[in-house]
């Protein structure tokens, strides 16, 4: 963030004022990939998904999580429901997904929920 507000300052030049608002969220720590998370996840998404990897990585959408995960509360996302791969139907006037991947995702959601109650 500092050197994003020395960079502005510097092309706005001296007659331009230039602040930063503190942030309102805490930074995001990513959580530890627990074998007690990540192997239900795996077994589950294997049997629904067979062939594709299991890949981590950070959500850029919002979430309640990062207020969790700063006191201490790992937050993990498993969503399993796939949309086009030209994103076009992403908070759009066309916002959709395919029937066929709802109704994957709420199956294999379903199983991981089964799979985690024990």
């Amino acid at each position: 963030m500092d050197a994003t507000l020395a960079k502005l300052k510097e092309l706005a030049g001296a007659k331009v004022t230039v602040t930063a608002n503190q942030p309102v969220r805490p930074t995001a720590i990513p959580p530890m990939l627990d074998p007690k998370i990540m192997g239900p996840v795996t077994k589950v998404a294997t049997k629904h998904f067979p062939g594709l990897p299991i890949l981590p990585l950070m959500s850029t959408g919002a979430t309640d999580g990062i207020f969790f995960e700063a006191i201490g509360i790992p937050v993990y996302g498993a969503p399993g429901v796939f949309i086009d791969k030209d994103m076009g139907g992403i908070h759009g006037l066309n916002e959709r997904i395919r029937v066929a991947s709802l109704y994957d995702g709420r199956d294999y959601l379903f199983d991981l929920v089964k799979a985690f109650a024990g």
